[in-house]
């Protein structure tokens, strides 16, 4: 058995595309792969998953510094914009972050020119779903996903080659023939294939599909508990301007959005108001109003004893208590009007002085 030639470890860019010929190939040798400065590429807009941070982040620096950039990015040709970027990140984002933390000023990269935005964002999407796994994704990730592979413009034979081309950049040893997977070979048709493939239930796809819909920032509560699956699904019905007043709402208090609350939202779509908006959140568009009528009340049997005898009818009773009531309330509002005539007085005799 021929034993593997050894995989030399690189610590810079450089390193990686100016190799001696003993232990690599040369840069020719290595089709499609160029370098481009940072400063020349751009996020990706929008783009719709987490990046590195922290620990995870710390790690990728220490791994380049010590191995360099072993994969290259992907990056999309487009038209110089007014920073002078005229490279757009499709799959690299963290490696950018991590080699720009060092100080490195270019990347290793496949240039992919004349890409539509469909199958660009399919590079953006399929590249998190190969390196990470599909259910560790925020509720916004997967949505993203589900909403790819659910739209009209969807490929299954583009994603196909897009997934070939990703596994083997980053195994060179990947053999397509050999290699069984769910997620390729399916023409989707309808949203039970979805949901087998991901393993989730229709209804939960139903659910994903209206979460891509929210706005950026709502997203962003979703994906950080602050509002509910359910509730979200109701509220992605409301139009940008909606959302965005339901958003403002949210922040600039410390409301709290349960079904309730966006079902009524949802019933208001269309007409809307900040006031409404705040109303609704708030509790106060469903809270009872306050009972008017007094609470009953029993007499205690010590009370009426002192002023009624055994000889009196319940009715008569009854009948004494009322205008007695009725006198005590008129003498005290007459008190009332006297004491608020005798103010007056004073506050003309002061005046006059």
């Amino acid at each position: 058995m021929t034993a593997k030639r050894p995989v030399p470890k690189l610590s810079s860019i450089d390193e990686l595309l100016l190799l001696s010929e003993k232990d690599q190939p040369s840069l020719e040798q290595i089709v499609g792969i160029q370098t481009v400065p940072i400063n020349k590429i751009r996020m990706y807009k929008d783009h719709p998953f987490r990046l590195y941070k922290g620990e995870r982040l710390a790690d990728m620096v220490s791994s380049i510094e010590s191995n360099g950039i072993l994969i290259p990015v992907i990056l999309r040709k487009i038209e110089a914009d007014e920073n002078g970027c005229d490279h757009e990140m499709l799959a690299g984002h963290n490696r950018m972050n991590a080699a720009q933390l060092l100080g490195l000023e270019q990347l290793p990269a496949i240039v992919k020119e004349n890409l539509t935005d469909e199958e660009a964002l399919m590079y953006v999407v399929e590249t998190n779903v190969l390196q990470r796994s599909f259910s560790d994704m925020l509720p916004s990730e997967k949505a993203k996903v589900l909403a790819l592979r659910y739209s009209e413009m969807f490929s299954q034979g583009k994603r196909n080659d897009i997934i070939e081309e990703l596994k083997m950049l980053e195994n060179p040893q990947y053999d397509k023939e050999n290699e069984t997977s769910a997620l390729l070979g399916h023409k989707l048709k309808s949203r039970d294939i979805v949901a087998h493939e991901y393993g989730l239930s229709k209804n939960t796809v139903a659910r994903l599909l209206r979460i891509d819909k929210l706005s950026p920032p709502l997203k962003a509560m979703v994906d950080e508990a602050k509002i509910g699956l359910y509730p979200a699904v109701s509220l992605s019905y409301l139009n940008d301007t909606e959302q965005q007043v339901v958003h403002e709402a949210l922040s600039r208090n410390d409301f709290k959005v349960d079904m309730k609350k966006a079902e009524l939202l949802r019933e208001h779509s269309g007409q809307l108001t900040n006031e409404q908006a705040v109303r609704i959140l708030s509790g106060e568009a469903t809270r009872k109003p306050r009972n008017k009528t007094p609470a009953p009340f029993k007499l205690k049997h010590k009370v009426y004893a002192k002023y009624f005898s055994s000889s009196h009818k319940a009715a008569e009773v009854e009948e004494i208590i009322d205008k007695a009531l009725e006198m005590y309330f008129t003498n005290q509002q007459k008190k009332s009007n006297e004491l608020s005539n005798e103010k007056k007085e004073d506050n003309t005799y002061e005046s006059d002085l």
